[in-house]
């Protein structure tokens, strides 16, 4: 499933890419903008695979809203004018979408974009794990082993990390540390990720891990239930 947001300032241009998205079962719709300052801050607490991004908007351009992301996503410009397509492709966006846009044409950027996140995926498959982090708490770096890591809470700026008798308070959030992680972690809440392997219980709504209940959001149970049934 290839999480994704859209940013346009104009809601007609949004409606035709939620149409498009959900022609795709393999794209899953986290939300919609027209005020990209919003989406901002969406982005930089969230992990976003794929960012459909309209350019000329009044809050803050397309280029403008990439160049403030630390850690942008895969990132497809939808905009109306061609005298941007050299700045984008200098930005390393995946492609270009002129409007209005065909949906043979959508289909294919979409496409452009799957092989990008298969040969990602497939590089990282050949390097070994890593087994630790290191996180940035009380003025130091404390190296956590991703083994003790239970599950990991998130709190605006800050992260609480439970591995251990004490947790860890870390100067960062979900989306930084969630990029830190192996596969052996999962999202299932916009405040909570897991550790797989320290799972008890699971119901429709919930998770139980050494002990805790904690919610299950609604757009994570379906990879969530995925690796349960493919384990079970």
């Amino acid at each position: 499933m290839i999480r994704c947001i859209a940013i346009d300032d104009e809601p007609l241009a949004l409606d035709i890419i939620e149409n498009y998205i959900s022609k795709l079962p393999e794209l899953q719709l986290e939300g919609r903008y027209t005020n990209p300052l919003e989406a901002l801050e969406v982005l930089n607490k969230n992990t976003i695979d794929l960012l459909f991004l309209d350019i000329q908007m009044s809050e803050l351009s397309g280029i403008q809203l990439l160049k403030a992301l630390p850690n942008p996503p895969i990132v497809i410009f939808t905009t109306a004018y061609q005298k941007y397509a050299l700045e984008g492709y200098e930005l390393d966006v995946v492609d270009y979408l002129l409007k209005p846009i065909p949906f043979e044409r959508f289909l294919k950027a979409v496409n452009k974009v799957k092989d990008l996140l298969s040969l990602q995926k497939s590089t990282a498959d050949q390097n070994p794990l890593k087994d630790f982090i290191f996180v940035k708490s009380d003025y130091q770096m404390v190296k956590i082993n991703l083994d003790d890591i239970i599950y990991i809470e998130g709190l605006k700026d800050y992260v609480k990390i439970f591995a251990g008798v004490k947790p860890i308070f870390a100067h960062q959030n979900m989306k930084s540390i969630e990029s830190k992680l192996t596969n052996d972690f999962l999202r299932i809440h916009k405040s909570y990720i897991i550790s797989l392997k320290k799972i008890e219980a699971v119901q429709k709504n919930m998770v139980k891990i050494a002990g805790i209940e904690l919610p299950v959001g609604e757009i994570y149970k379906e990879q969530l239930f995925k690796i349960i049934n493919e384990n079970s």
